[in-house]
């Protein structure tokens, strides 16, 4: 298969990338300085460039607080960028794999989230990532919502915990926010197989079990051997300029197409052994 990859220097596109080699694909990597989503004669001509067969669209805006002073910079990039995607692959017959975000909900839920279920967002970002699903067809497309993303290619929460762990005694990490933590390495492979199927409509893809970042941080530190107390804080007292949704847990109801990924742990385990930091 000839896959195009945007937004290919991130996080989950660098491990897109380096699945979809690893499968033996024909894959074209364009980062943000090689192709900008927005404009669409330069879409046009990466695709047509690639001869692809489909495109993983991880081009993204993805910082969350400076959208909320930034929303119309956002929402180029994360809404109509990725409709341009989305229509130029449309008209050229090229299969789509959209990344959207447990930040479409409001995390008021009590039970995992499902794709029919209402989206509500609550910040800048989220409606961003909202404004994207709204531009991807998805009888055309595969819209692949995923949450809590930590990979070995950019900042993340495990890395700035270890660091954190580097320079004090005592961390404090909110406990009132849940979700399912999920490896970019573990992700890369589930788009790069929804990709290979063609497969459309909107499916959730996370680790299939959940956790709080309170949680999450006394395993990263269990696992990595690292001396560090993690006390329990509150997600009011951060201060952050965007809200979090408190509930990220994201279910699914197409069981027969829904990417079904490894638990946290094993994503966990696989980022300390790949930045060899277990003792």
């Amino acid at each position: 298969m000839r896959l195009l990859v945007t937004g290919a220097a991130g996080m989950l596109g660098h491990d897109v990338v380096a699945a979809a080699e690893v499968a033996g694909h024909d894959v074209t990597a364009l980062a943000r300085r090689d192709l900008d989503i927005t404009d669409a004669a330069a879409v046009r001509a990466a695709l047509g460039s690639a001869a692809a067969e489909s495109v993983v669209n991880c081009a993204a805006w993805t910082d969350v607080d400076g959208a909320e002073t930034a929303e119309e910079a956002a929402t180029a990039v994360n809404g109509e960028g990725a409709g341009i995607v989305a229509g130029e692959a449309r008209d050229a017959g090229v299969h789509l794999v959209h990344v959207s975000s447990d930040y479409v909900f409001d995390g008021r839920a009590r039970a995992p989230y499902v794709e029919s279920d209402p989206t509500s967002p609550l910040s800048a970002y989220g409606r961003s990532k909202l404004a994207g699903e709204r531009a991807v067809d998805p009888e055309r497309a595969a819209i692949v919502r995923a949450a809590w993303l930590f990979g070995v290619n950019g900042p993340n929460f495990v890395a700035t915990m270890l660091r954190l762990a580097s320079e004090r005694d005592e961390v404090t990490v909110v406990d009132d926010q849940i979700g399912c933590p999920t490896y970019t390495g573990h992700l890369a492979w589930a788009l790069v197989s929804l990709a290979e199927r063609r497969t459309t409509g909107i499916l959730h893809a996370t680790a299939p079990t959940r956790c709080s970042w309170y949680e999450f941080a006394r395993e990263i530190f269990l696992r990595a051997g690292v001396e560090c107390a993690v006390r329990r804080g509150r997600s009011a007292d951060l201060g952050r300029p965007a809200p979090r949704p408190a509930f990220s847990v994201l279910g699914t109801e197409h069981v027969a197409d829904a990417p079904r990924l490894p638990s946290w742990q094993e994503g966990l385990t696989a980022y300390l052994e790949t930045t060899r930091v277990i003792r």
